[in-house]
């Protein structure tokens, strides 16, 4: 009879997570970020739990799994409408190559050693360090790499300089800019930095995209 409720239980959660899991929209594995993570494993654990109690009311897992649910659908609304909050929780991209020179200092930040660099470098078919200009770490982990181009000559920075309406400190310092400067070839097209949902820097424009043109 417990055998019987077992495979009861399993099929059914199977297609509750499987109809929860499209509701939350979710993305492969190696694209979750961690609010991402914390939910799956948490959904994982009730519904290992509820299988395991089999006299427990099943409503005692589906609650809570909805509930989730609910958190994750509302959170990731909020991550849309607030950077801030999406830097917070989902963190920021780590730049670990930099004009083809590795970034030791935020390597160590991140606690992200060489052996896990040259790892990331191999599985994206990179065999030496020198073929790489600029190499970011996502939130989620992965190692985002830009290569050289064919005459190894410095291409354009691949960071946005304004954000949603923030300027990007770390992208102006590593072109060798700052804030004023950025803020007058705004003032020369009559805009401010809260003006601009995207910019960045190509040779010796900037281009935007302006929060109006949304």
């Amino acid at each position: 009879m417990e055998i019987i409720k077992v495979i009861v239980r399993t099929s059914f959660f199977y297609f509750f997570i499987v109809l929860a899991y499209r509701i939350m929209g979710k993305r492969e594995i190696g694209q979750l970020g961690i609010i991402d993570l914390i939910v799956s494993i948490l959904i994982a654990e009730l519904v290992a739990i509820s299988i395991e109690n089999l006299n427990d009311s099943i409503f005692n897992t589906i609650v809570p799994i909805a509930l989730l649910v609910v958190l994750e659908l509302g959170l990731a609304y909020i991550s849309i409408k607030s950077r801030k909050f999406r830097t917070i929780f989902g963190g920021k991209p780590a730049l670990i190559i930099v004009n083809g020179k590795v970034n030791y200092k935020e390597m160590i930040k991140q606690r992200y050693s060489m052996d896990d660099l040259l790892l990331s470098l191999r599985q994206n078919s990179i065999k030496s360090l020198d073929q790489v200009e600029y190499a970011f770490l996502e939130p989620n982990g992965k190692l985002s790499i830009f290569e050289y181009n064919i005459f190894k000559t410095s291409s354009n920075y691949p960071m946005p300089l304004i954000l949603d309406g923030e300027i990007q400190k770390k992208a102006l310092d590593y072109i060798k800019k700052d804030e004023r400067w950025l803020k007058q070839e705004l003032g020369k097209k009559g805009l401010k930095p809260s003006d601009i949902f995207y910019a960045f820097k190509k040779q010796t424009r900037i281009f935007l995209i302006k929060k109006s043109d949304l």
